[in-house]
């Protein structure tokens, strides 16, 4: 187990850590638009990764209900943000996630509430596409479960090899969705259908 002596900075509020962090940058903060930056981007990456205090089980709670349906429910276009571990930079974009019940149903507005906890984390899209895919699986036990995640990274897009217009698909599979290609087609189909949002 480390001690505080292998973490000099432990001690340190995080707002002078930033405050270094723009000093180092070369910039002044204790100019007058910065004065306040510490302060708020301590509040807002404590936002951006208030996944690291949210549990699968947290946030389904009680909203299993009993229920014989036994065909796919998708929720799509998910709106996700996240924070790529390797830059800090955000990735963003959309998830789509099914499952096909064994005696429960999930409350709709649960599986967006799991997609945050794992999308405001320090990430990186292939592991979050299976850890949604896997609570889903583990918390409400249904025959399979399927989850695509399109993103853009701006780590691709604001640095390195600059390029506007990629993104990136990942997908995880459990149960029947593994076992049963026309179930994972049937999938993969309904995610590519347009979506037309209300209004």
């Amino acid at each position: 187990m480390s001690s505080s002596r292998d973490r000099p900075l432990e001690g340190v509020p995080f707002a002078a850590l930033i405050e270094e962090i723009v000093r180092r940058l070369g910039e002044d903060p204790s100019r007058p638009g910065l004065r306040r930056t510490p302060e708020r981007v301590e509040e807002a990456l404590g936002f951006l990764t208030k996944g690291y205090r949210l549990t699968p089980e947290g946030v389904i709670g009680d909203a299993l209900f009993e229920d014989g349906h036994r065909n796919m429910v998708l929720v799509k276009d998910i709106e996700m943000y996240s924070l790529c571990e390797h830059h800090l930079l955000p990735f963003f974009g959309k998830v789509h996630v099914a499952y096909i019940p064994r005696g429960h149903i999930v409350g709709l507005s649960k599986i967006a509430r799991l997609v945050e906890v794992f999308s405001r984390r320090l990430q990186v899209q292939e592991r979050l596409t299976e850890e949604i895919a896997q609570s889903l699986w583990d918390v409400a036990e249904p025959e399979g479960v399927g989850v695509v995640i399109e993103a853009h990274h701006l780590c691709m897009m604001m640095r390195g090899v600059e390029k506007q217009n990629s993104y990136t698909i990942t997908s995880a599979v459990r149960g029947s969705f593994l076992q049963d290609a026309r179930t994972r087609d049937e999938f993969l189909r309904l995610c590519q259908s347009e979506h037309r949002p209300l209004g």
